[in-house]
């Protein structure tokens, strides 16, 4: 097929998925490739309650962009994953966190006011069980038409696949975690 036999979307449904590190690092990447376009960019981050690394770039370029991007963070703390943030959070405050900022996603994706929505690790919450497939799926096919959407998180529901465009499963092949070192800072989070 040649170039010129190829169309153009208005919109792309992107997952960053599977076992191994860079599916937040790629989503920032994604952030900041938009945002270089000029576009309006809304990032929403399921689970994470901590302040992570990526927060603070985040919170460092909003000067430079606050009316093209919009952050909210709405995690609790890993649900089943023996985040110690997590632990003094109940069920029920995890759920509600969860619910909360699927909504914040949903209306943001279908408002059209932003032309990519990052929704940070919603496929973990749907994996924790605080949000259902079928709520992913909503997302998916409910957005406006000319909002991309980004979903990361590791096991995106596969049943889904038919529903989006660009799919990247991560696999770790090593990482020092496995040989009982802890997390780095500046490169794991």
């Amino acid at each position: 097929m040649a170039f010129e036999d190829y169309q153009t979307k208005d919109s792309v449904v992107v997952v960053y998925t599977g076992e191994g590190k860079g599916k937040t690092s790629a989503s920032i990447g994604l952030l900041a490739r938009a945002l270089g376009a000029g576009w309006t960019v809304a990032y929403i981050q399921f689970i994470k309650a901590w302040e992570v690394n990526e927060h603070k770039f985040i919170d460092a370029i909003m000067p430079l962009y606050n009316d093209k991007l919009l952050f909210y963070k709405g995690g609790k703390g890993f649900y089943n994953a023996g985040d110690i943030s997590a632990k003094a959070v109940s069920e029920v405050e995890h759920q509600k966190a969860a619910l909360q900022t699927y909504q914040t996603a949903l209306q943001t994706a279908q408002s059209g006011d932003y032309q990519l929505v990052i929704c940070d690790e919603i496929n973990n919450a749907y994996n924790d069980g605080l949000l259902s497939v079928d709520q992913i799926e909503q997302l998916i096919t409910s957005k406006h038409p000319k909002t991309s959407l980004c979903l990361t998180g590791r096991n995106f529901p596969e049943q889904l696949l038919d529903k989006i465009d660009i799919a990247t499963h991560m696999t770790k092949m090593k990482h020092h975690y496995d040989d009982k070192f802890l997390a780095n800072e500046g490169i794991d989070y």
